[in-house]
């Protein structure tokens, strides 16, 4: 009777993982231009992006990544975004002063970075903000987001 509840449960697991990740992929896609075929890594890193973003950026950026009036730049579909990839890593963990033009706008509010964030972290929030929303990266590594703020400098 317990090789059958293990087999079921197991199959379970199988099917709700299924589910979710197939869950993953249609967010993945929604609003991204049908880019949607993440690797399993980056749909991981897609969900903890979501629940990091929530928690430290969408105070300011908006939960839809629409930003505030002339105070915060967007995040959706952001032309900074797609054309400043490691200065967005970077201003993640240590923040941004002066002038910053969004799709034709002017921004100049301070951002504060968020020092505490790990390598891992900030990966997980680029990969949630550069395929949520239509913007131009698909697969981001922790490699590559950790050769970028080993020398990336604080805001002054």
């Amino acid at each position: 009777m317990r090789a059958i509840n293990k087999a079921f449960f197991f199959r379970i697991a199988q099917l709700v993982l299924a589910s979710v990740v197939g869950s993953i992929c249609a967010a993945c896609s929604n609003g991204s231009g049908g880019k949607g075929e993440l690797s399993i890594k980056s749909q991981q890193y897609f969900v903890q992006g979501e629940k990091l973003y929530i928690t430290h950026c969408s105070n300011c950026h908006q939960q839809d990544g629409t930003g505030l009036g002339l105070l915060f730049p967007p995040v959706n579909k952001s032309d900074f975004m797609d054309n400043n990839f490691d200065k967005v890593v970077c201003l993640m963990k240590n923040g941004i002063e002066g002038e910053l033009y969004v799709n034709g706008k002017q921004f100049n509010k301070k951002m504060p970075g968020i020092p505490s964030l790990t390598d891992l972290e900030i990966t997980e929030i680029s990969t949630y903000i550069y395929n949520k929303w239509g913007n131009r990266r698909d697969s981001i590594t922790l490699q590559e987001v950790s050769t970028i703020l080993r020398v990336c400098q604080p805001a002054n």
